[in-house]
Parts: structure tokens; C-alpha cells; sequence
């Protein structure tokens, strides 16, 4: 399974909702963002695979086969809870033709750069299965923040549905529980 962002949560009675950032190290009452470190294309090659074809960056990666090249960009998607105040932040990764990867990188630093772009999910979310390859308009943001995605709405995928229908909030806080399991 592909690991999550190294974040630790855990609820008390009574209390509001608190994890342990495994990255500053700080507790927050918040709830986490459900992030993955890399697209599931590169995190499913070899370690010397990952040496020799691939770059990671905090932002981007690189696959570069013998016959192509595959590019990928870090997203945020917002899912809407239900009859709750909170959403459930994710941080993923979609694919970018060519021409949009590098219109992408190269306007990164610019905080007025604002375009869309069409984009493949690139991660597999646990209580989905299979949501690589969900197609999603990819629409970056003033001041540089990282670039939202919305899942094409007529894909007909129970990830698409649960995006647009949103999750109750007991789900949202078993996908906490499940991530952060399978981290650390």
C-alpha cells in the first residue's frame, strides 16, 4: 500500500480531534491532510528503478522510460464532509501532458499564474481501490498555493460519487485512522 504523509492522530473522549506531525513534531487539533509522498507510478518501481529513471521532487516527478517521459505535479483535493463543519484535506498526484507540465514548472514561481490544466489521478486511495487514472481538471491559484483538482464528474467511479455526494464524518475519520496506521 502506497504510505501516507508520516502523521499520527488520536482522539480522547470529549476532545477535539489531535495528531502528532511526525514532520515539525508539533500536536494539532486539526485534522491531518492525507497526503502521499509520491505518485503510485513511481512508488511502485525498484529502488534502482527509482535511481536511475526516476526524479521526486517536493513538487514534481519525473519517470523517463526509454520511449517517454511521464510528468507529475502535487495537487490538494478538498472532499466535503456532511453535516460537518470540517473538510478532509489530501494531497495527491496527477499526470500533465508535456505542454502543461511544463507551462506548470515553468510559471511555478509565479504567485498570479492562474490556468487549468487536464490531469490522470495518480494515487490509489485506500477505501477505493483502483483510483489511478480518475480524469480531473487540474486549476491552479493565485499567491502559489498548490493546484486543486475536481475529478470529471460524469467518471463514474464510487471516489467521483463520495468527491461530489461528500462522506459523513465517521468515514472521514476512519481514513484518518486507516492512513496514519500504515505510516511509521
Amino acid at each position: 500500500m502506497h504510505k501516507g504523509r508520516l502523521m499520527f492522530w488520536k482522539r480522547k473522549k470529549n476532545k477535539p480531534t489531535e495528531f502528532k506531525c511526525s514532520e515539525c513534531g508539533q500536536v494539532h487539533s486539526e485534522w491531518p491532510a492525507l497526503t502521499f509522498n509520491s505518485p503510485a507510478n513511481y512508488h511502485t518501481l525498484s529502488d534502482n528503478e527509482k535511481l536511475e529513471i526516476g526524479k521526486l521532487e517536493t513538487d514534481f516527478c519525473e519517470i523517463h522510460y526509454k520511449d517517454q517521459i511521464d510528468r507529475f505535479i502535487r495537487v490538494t483535493l478538498t472532499q466535503k464532509i456532511n453535516e460537518a463543519c470540517e473538510t478532509l484535506e489530501y494531497g495527491l498526484w496527477v499526470s500533465l501532458s508535456e505542454k502543461s507540465y511544463s507551462d506548470y514548472k515553468e510559471n511555478f514561481n509565479n504567485p498570479n499564474h492562474e490556468t487549468g490544466y487536464f490531469g490522470w489521478l495518480c494515487n490509489d486511495i485506500a477505501e477505493y481501490g483502483n483510483t489511478s487514472s480518475i480524469p480531473c481538471d487540474v486549476i491552479t491559484k493565485i499567491g502559489n498555493d498548490r493546484p486543486e483538482i475536481f475529478p470529471h464528474q460524469d467518471f463514474d467511479h464510487p471516489f467521483v460519487k463520495d468527491y461530489y455526494n461528500g462522506i459523513s464524518k465517521s468515514e472521514a475519520e476512519n481514513r484518518i485512522n486507516e492512513i496514519t496506521k500504515n505510516v511509521g
